[in-house]
């Protein structure tokens, strides 16, 4: 039998159990930097690095495309920092997620992020891989390196099937 999940827009209020929505609206905290030319959105996210030698690092990754419907087999978390995913274009991106439920994800949740939103996962958070859909797409990423393993796997008996 296949279980599966429904995609719902990605919402700060959605959201909020798993992470922050990076993105800007009309009610987003802002002032003006360089003489005026610019207006800064200022603390859109808190990255997060822990544990032994741990610092926060900025990279690129290039995504390939995945298409709808997704089998969701496996999620992953990071114990040990946070995680931010913002795509370098404007595109729309799928983010799976689970409440952690004793140790183990409970039943995962799709988000649609439309063109304009990044995310950062909390530290801690199950979530599912970088999953860019209409494009190749590169995405900016801000999390932990240091020591210590800063990944969990989990394996579902029985994949979710991801539908639009």
């Amino acid at each position: 039998m296949t279980k599966t999940i429904p995609i719902e827009p990605l919402t700060r209020e959605a959201f909020l159990e798993f992470g922050d929505v990076i993105e800007v609206t009309p009610d987003t905290s802002s002032h003006p930097i360089n003489a005026g030319t610019t207006e800064r959105f200022h603390d859109l996210a808190t990255a997060i690095a822990t544990g032994e030698d741990a610092r926060t690092i900025i990279s690129i990754a290039r995504a390939q495309p995945f298409t709808l419907p997704l089998k969701l087999g496996m999620v992953e978390r990071h114990p040990f920092g946070s995680q931010a995913f913002v795509p370098l274009k404007p595109t729309r991106f799928l983010i799976v997620v689970a409440p952690d439920e004793d140790g183990k994800p409970g039943k995962p949740r799709a988000f649609m992020a439309a063109p304009g939103q990044g995310i950062n996962y909390f530290l801690g958070t199950w979530h599912g891989v970088l999953t860019a859909l209409d494009e190749v797409t590169d995405f900016l990423i801000v999390d932990r390196d240091g020591d210590g393993k800063n990944l969990e796997t989990f394996d579902f008996d029985t994949p979710w099937s991801i539908e639009a």
